[in-house]
């Protein structure tokens, strides 16, 4: 039985999801991989919030650039016509709503859109918010990757954040290795299945009421 896809199937079907025109970040983390999928023919403008518009796919080791990466240190390429500016320029296109897709990770999203990213609110944890409470509430959209459950097998979709909340009803649409989830008034709503998951076993698996039909 076939109930979960890999992290790079994942991200092929973040990256298909994604419209031709777009500005987009990409988190750090798992979402950086979807700029290895995205397709040729269209134009998708990666933006890092380290200051580069114009961000490629990962480089081969004939063409690292070790002086060349993006916010989370990771080695990129540059496409023709990218730019580079100013940490304080780059947040400025992060916080004044340039940005028409984020991709980030979670430890939690709630039923109302609420992400909590950055925190499990441990004792000694250390802060690393990075530009994630920017992204979360200056992107048109905000996309989530992530899987379903947790380690120990909790859902990391919820009713309410427990953790650190990233920002408040923000979250557009969940990606995760069970199925792709919206955010509606109602709460999620399962658009796409993966393997042989259906709304039911979704539902217990997340312990929340879900919306949608497979059928």
């Amino acid at each position: 039985m076939t109930t979960r896809i890999t992290r790079d199937e994942l991200a092929r079907r973040i990256a298909a999801d994604i419209p031709e025109g777009s500005y987009v970040n990409l988190g750090i983390g798992a979402p950086t991989l979807v700029a290895d999928f995205l397709p040729d023919d269209l134009e998708i403008i990666l933006h890092t919030e380290n200051g580069l518009l114009g961000m490629g796919p990962k480089p081969d080791q004939a063409n690292l650039d070790p002086d060349l990466i993006n916010a989370g240190k990771e080695p990129v390429t540059e496409l023709p016509g990218a730019a580079f500016f100013h940490h304080a320029d780059s947040f400025g296109m992060m916080r004044g709503g340039h940005l028409d897709v984020c991709v980030l990770g979670a430890f939690q999203v709630s039923q109302t859109g609420d992400l909590a990213n950055w925190s499990t609110g441990r004792p000694g944890a250390i802060p690393a918010v990075g530009g994630a409470m920017d992204l979360a509430i200056g992107a048109k959209d905000v996309y989530v990757m992530t899987d379903l459950l947790t380690k120990q097998g909790d859902s990391k979709l919820v009713e309410a954040c427990t953790y650190p909340l990233t920002g408040v009803g923000c979250v557009t649409r969940v990606y995760t290795d069970h199925a792709v989830f919206d955010v509606t008034p109602d709460g999620f709503r399962v658009r796409e299945a993966f393997g042989d998951n259906t709304v039911e076993e979704l539902e217990r698996l997340t312990g929340l009421h879900l919306g949608g039909s497979l059928a």
